[in-house]
């Protein structure tokens, strides 16, 4: 079954209309209808992860506190959280490169991004992609 989600004007109703590959028909179902408690799952698996807990000061005086998991999901990409704000990102070389990423995911400063980079430079690594 595929989803198509468009949002209809002027009364910004979210009307989704699914294709049923299975009976061969197109449905249409709106946000808040009964029959939009069916799930349709695009994933659901459990994998076993692993995950490294650093917690370091730069010279900024910013503490911070991660949680870097390594998973076969997103490209061979680190899934790092920073443990006190919640906040998490997917995150590899080609994100490190991009002006402004960190600070705009961490709500952090460009001081403190720099030195989130540098640590984050040594651990990320290159991307190996395990779905070819």
């Amino acid at each position: 079954m595929f989803l198509c989600e468009i949002l209809c004007l002027p009364f910004a109703r979210k009307r989704f209309f699914m294709y049923n590959t299975e009976y061969n028909s197109i449905e249409m179902r709106e946000r808040g209808d009964a029959y939009m408690s069916d799930l349709d799952y695009l994933y659901d698996s459990s994998e076993d992860t692993t995950t490294r807990f650093v917690c370091f000061v730069g010279e900024s005086m910013r503490r911070f506190d991660l949680a870097i998991t390594n998973t076969n999901r997103f490209f061979g990409k680190k899934l790092v959280t920073d443990l006190q704000s919640g906040r998490t990102a997917v995150i590899g070389p080609d994100d490190l490169e991009e002006e402004g990423y960190l600070e705009h995911v961490y709500k952090i400063t460009e001081e403190e991004a720099v030195e989130l980079t540098n640590f984050l430079s040594q651990v990320v690594g290159v991307i190996n992609f395990t779905d070819i």
